[in-house]
């Protein structure tokens, strides 16, 4: 049973809360599942992305409250799930806990590993271009989720 999820990017304030929080929305029901976010060379502290924000919003989601968290070994000994973006998160994250093998997937898992690319510092396209990429594999994911 997956009740810990937790979402990895590198930052941890774009494609990681996006879909942190579109999870969130769609679990919403199961008060059982926690999703949580961080990043692997996170911006600590630091709210999500304007442009993140404002397409989730779009979407009637509030990530207003979100702050990037840098990874630690203790979250991801308490996931039960692990989503990365992009393969070579997974690889860092391996080699952070090797013990996490068969809990880490690509967020794109269902989408023939299809990587998540990362928006940052560029314009709105790029975002709406990750967002429904997000947007796909999370509910790609949901089947397995509840």
């Amino acid at each position: 049973m997956f009740n810990n999820i937790l979402v990895i990017c590198v930052g941890n304030i774009c494609r990681s809360p996006m879909a942190e929080y579109l999870l969130r929305a769609r679990l919403a029901e199961n008060t059982s599942k926690q999703v949580h976010s961080a990043g692997i060379g996170a911006l600590v502290g630091k709210p999500a992305d304007d442009t993140a924000l404002e397409l989730l919003k779009e979407q009637g989601i509030d990530a207003s409250a979100h702050r990037a968290r840098q990874v630690t070994t203790d979250m991801l000994a308490k996931a039960d799930l692990i989503l990365a973006m992009e393969a070579r998160h997974l690889k860092r994250l391996h080699d952070i806990a090797p013990q996490i093998r068969g809990r880490a997937f690509l967020l794109g898992k269902w989408q023939n590993g299809q990587p998540i690319p990362d928006p940052y510092r560029q314009q709105r396209p790029a975002f709406e271009h990750a967002f429904n990429l997000i947007d796909q594999a999370t509910t790609a994911w949901l089947k397995y989720l509840d």
